[in-house]
């Protein structure tokens, strides 16, 4: 959420802003809105001091004896306009509110302007694999291999979901034991495990509320979502706390299941593993002090790509432009696997700094030593990483001619095996 006195100050540049990553609000709402509330809170003030007044000269009165019932009289049609006026304060406040919450995060001036089209690649990493015979596809694979069933998950859930079996499943556990291993020795995060179903005051903190709800899975009875991240549950972790600065930063992973309803419904890039409603996932969290959050953010991504150059998949580093950032974040860096039996680049990391955005909504605040005021953390997250493309991407960079998939080096401790055949 941004500060209401920044925007009023800065109209113009927080117009532009939010346009250019494209959406359009009412900004002369906005205006009335402020207008209405100061001229409100003057009044306000006004009736306050009067009524103060007016209890002070009831006291002395009534302390000399004399008569006091005139200004008793004054005192309680102030004390019903006051009435009034608080309750229409409380209603404006809530419209501003509702107003600022649609507002998405400022993006960073080292971000690229406009669509998708404007994504910047900024590095490479590792050689695309060349076969001597035609590569198959993940899911072609994965059938023929007996690992993941496709038909019944479908029998069990519906479309756009996944059942590994065997060495399938176990593939899945020693991608994110992996992974979590990794960043918790050597990228000094602290490991949690969260509940996969959060409140709204958790999905309105780190931004998928309000403007995301119809992406998510909520229950009907009670005020609960199935996480669409892990980031929901472990950046609202310290959802209303005052954090010291000498415990700045603390570092995050954990796993978690994941779930969208986001994922579409025809087409080529709705098979296999390439968008489904539930997957794995591996995320890093961070809390930082202001002045460190662009360099921890580089170290975030640093840490994402890790666990791929370990792997050993190959890809790529996509600087997001303006109107391809999410709502919270201020800059994303994408990372992205190549697939090559289905020769499509797969997203499997979004590295954003969201700066003060989610702190604000979430309240989540620090002190520096000696100073009276508290101000806002900034978090960040990444994937470290996402499974479901990266299991495609490994089963069909690893296959062999003979159908059978080689498991990276670093994995053969976990699954037992060198090879799935």
């Amino acid at each position: 959420m941004l500060d209401v006195r920044f925007i009023r100050e800065n109209l113009e540049l927080v117009r532009q802003k939010v346009s250019a990553k494209g959406y359009e609000l009412d900004w002369d709402e906005f205006l009335n809105l402020d207008q209405e509330r100061r001229q409100l809170q003057i009044r306000l003030d006004a009736i306050r001091k009067r009524r103060n007044d007016l209890s002070k000269q009831i006291g002395l009165l009534k302390a000399r004896g004399e008569d006091s019932s005139e200004l008793r009289k004054e005192a309680d049609t102030i004390s019903r306009e006051l009435k009034e006026l608080e309750a229409g304060e409380k209603q404006l406040a809530f419209r501003i509110q509702t107003f600022l919450s649609r507002i998405p995060n400022l993006f960073h001036n080292t971000v690229p302007i406009g669509g998708p089209e404007n994504n910047k690649v900024i590095k490479t990493w590792g050689d695309i694999k060349r076969f001597d015979f035609k590569p198959r596809t993940h899911w072609e694979i994965a059938s023929s291999l007996g690992i993941i069933d496709f038909p019944r998950a479908a029998k069990i859930s519906g479309s756009n979901f996944a059942l590994f079996v065997g060495l399938g499943a176990r593939l899945e556990r020693a991608l994110y034991s992996f992974m979590l291993d990794l960043h918790t020795s050597k990228h000094g995060y602290k490991e949690v495990f969260p509940p996969f179903l959060v409140n709204s005051a958790s999905m309105f903190g780190t931004g998928q509320l309000p403007n995301l709800e119809e992406d998510m899975y909520k229950l009907r009875d009670d005020d609960l979502f199935l996480i669409p991240t892990a980031e929901v549950p472990v950046t609202n972790m310290h959802r209303d706390e005052i954090l010291k600065e000498e415990d700045l930063p603390i570092y995050y992973t954990a796993y978690t299941a994941c779930f969208r309803r986001e994922a579409g419904s025809y087409g080529q890039d709705t098979k296999g593993l390439l968008r489904v409603h539930q997957f794995d996932k591996v995320e890093l969290v961070k809390f930082v002090l202001p002045e460190t959050s662009y360099d921890e953010h580089e170290s975030l991504l640093s840490d994402a790509e890790d666990v791929l150059q370990a792997l050993g998949i190959p890809y790529r580093i996509v600087l997001l432009a303006s109107g391809d950032l999410s709502f919270a974040a201020a800059k994303c860096y994408d990372i992205e696997i190549w697939s090559p039996g289905v020769e499509k680049w797969l997203e499997v990391s979004s590295c954003s700094n969201f700066e003060d955005f989610q702190a604000r909504r979430a309240n989540i605040r620090f002190k520096r030593k000696g100073a009276k005021k508290t101000e806002f953390v900034h978090t960040l997250n990444a994937s470290g990483v996402a499974l479901a493309r990266l299991v495609a991407a490994i089963l069909e960079t690893y296959q062999t001619e003979d159908g059978k998939v080689i498991v990276p080096d670093v994995l053969r401790s976990y699954m037992g095996v060198e090879v799935i055949g």
